[in-house]
C-alpha cells in the first residue's frame, strides 16, 4: 500500500491503522456528486498522497426488487429469477464508494475522474431476496502514465460469513501532469487505455485513436442503442450523471451527445454472454459510447468486447472465467 505523504517508502513501514464506519442506510447520490464537484478544485492529486483507510460498512442491506427488475430490463438480463446479475452489486455499492470518493480526505478530484477498469469475483449465486452486508474502501493509489489511479474495493457478505460472496476492484484515473521519473515502468499501455466516463467526466478534447492491439473478436450481435439508454439506466441504478442523460447536459462537458454509462456497457455484454454462478470477470473500459449509436458485441473463448458499428473503435474489452480458476 502506498505510504502516506512524508513517510518512508519502505516495505517494513507499518500500514496506517484502519478505521471502520457503520452506515444505517445507503447514502443519497446527488448530494455526494455535488459535494465531490465542489471540492474538486481543491484537490491536488499525486500517487504518494495520503488517503483515508476507513472502511464503510452497511449491514442489513436488502435489494429493492422493483429497481432490480428495471435494471435487468435495461441491461438485457432475464427478469423474475431470485438471483442478482453479476454486475448488480456494483449498483448497490456505488453510493457507499461515492461517499468515500467525494470526501475531503479522498485526494483525487471527482470532476474528470475516469473509471478505467473493474474486476469482479463472485463465489456463489446471490439470491435477490437475501440480506447482505456491504463494505467499501479505498485500497491504494498508484502512478499511471497519465496521472494517479485509485483502486476502490466493494464487498458483499451474507449469513455472517467472513469471506465475501462478491467483491470488485475498480480503478479510477485522475489525469494530471506526471514527472517522467515517477511514471510506471514497463511496456507502454495501448492507446485504447483512455476510456470511459464513470463517475465523472472524461476529457472530451482527448481524441487519441482507440486502435486495438488485437484482432476483433467474432461478432455475435449488433445493437442499435436508443438515445434514452442513459436516462433509463440512471433511473434503475441511481447514477444520474448529466453526461449520460441528454445531449444538452452532455454538451456542457464538451460532448456532442450523451454517452452510455460504462457499467451499462459491461452489464449488457455479460447479459449477452452469460455468467456462471461462481465466476471471475475482468473488464477494461476503452472509449465512451455516444448515444444514440450502433455497437457490435464480439466474443470468443471467454473473451468479450464492444466495438463501434464499423468494428474499428474499441469501447471495452474483457474476459470471464470460472471461480476458482
Amino acid at each position: 500500500m502506498t505510504p502516506p505523504a512524508g513517510s518512508p517508502a519502505s516495505p517494513d513501514s507499518p500500514a496506517p491503522p484502519t478505521s471502520t464506519g457503520t452506515l444505517t442506510r445507503l447514502p443519497s447520490l446527488p448530494p455526494l456528486l455535488l459535494r465531490g464537484a465542489l471540492l474538486s478544485p481543491l484537490k491536488r492529486p499525486r500517487p504518494d498522497a495520503d488517503f483515508s483507510r476507513t472502511r464503510l460498512v452497511l449491514p442489513g442491506l436488502r435489494v429493492d426488487l422493483a429497481r432490480l427488475a428495471a435494471y435487468e430490463r435495461v441491461c438485457g438480463f432475464p427478469t423474475g429469477a431470485d438471483a442478482l446479475p453479476v454486475t448488480y452489486p456494483h449498483v448497490l455499492g456505488f453510493p457507499v464508494a461515492m461517499r468515500l470518493m467525494s470526501g475531503r480526505d479522498f485526494p483525487l478530484p471527482l470532476l474528470g475522474l475516469v473509471h478505467t477498469s473493474i474486476g469482479i469475483t463472485r463465489r456463489a449465486a446471490m439470491p435477490a431476496t437475501a440480506e447482505y452486508e456491504l463494505t467499501a474502501y479505498v485500497e491504494d493509489l498508484t502512478s499511471h502514465r497519465r496521472g494517479t489511479e485509485a483502486a476502490v474495493v466493494t464487498e458483499l457478505r451474507t449469513g455472517g460469513g467472513t469471506e465475501p460472496v462478491w467483491e470488485s476492484r475498480s480503478t479510477y484515473l485522475a489525469r494530471h501532469r506526471v514527472d517522467g521519473s515517477a511514471a510506471p515502468q514497463g511496456p507502454e499501455p495501448a492507446a485504447t487505455d483512455r476510456q470511459d466516463q464513470d463517475p465523472a467526466t472524461p476529457d472530451p478534447q482527448d481524441h487519441t485513436p482507440a486502435t486495438p492491439h488485437t484482432e476483433p473478436l467474432p461478432v455475435r450481435a449488433e445493437w442499435r442503442l436508443a438515445g434514452d439508454i442513459g436516462r433509463r439506466y440512471g433511473a434503475a441504478s441511481g447514477d444520474r450523471n448529466p453526461i449520460h442523460l441528454h445531449p444538452l447536459t452532455a454538451r456542457l462537458f464538451g460532448f456532442p451527445r450523451a454517452i452510455a454509462h460504462g457499467m451499462w456497457t459491461v452489464a449488457r455484454c455479460l447479459a449477452e454472454h452469460g455468467t456462471p454462478d461462481a465466476a471471475v470477470v475482468r473488464t477494461r473500459f476503452r472509449a465512451p459510447v455516444l448515444l444514440p449509436g450502433t455497437v457490435t458485441y464480439g466474443a470468443e473463448d471467454g473473451r468479450f468486447e464492444l466495438r463501434g458499428g464499423d468494428g474499428q473503435r474499441l469501447h471495452l474489452s474483457g474476459e470471464i472465467g470460472p471461480y476458482p480458476a
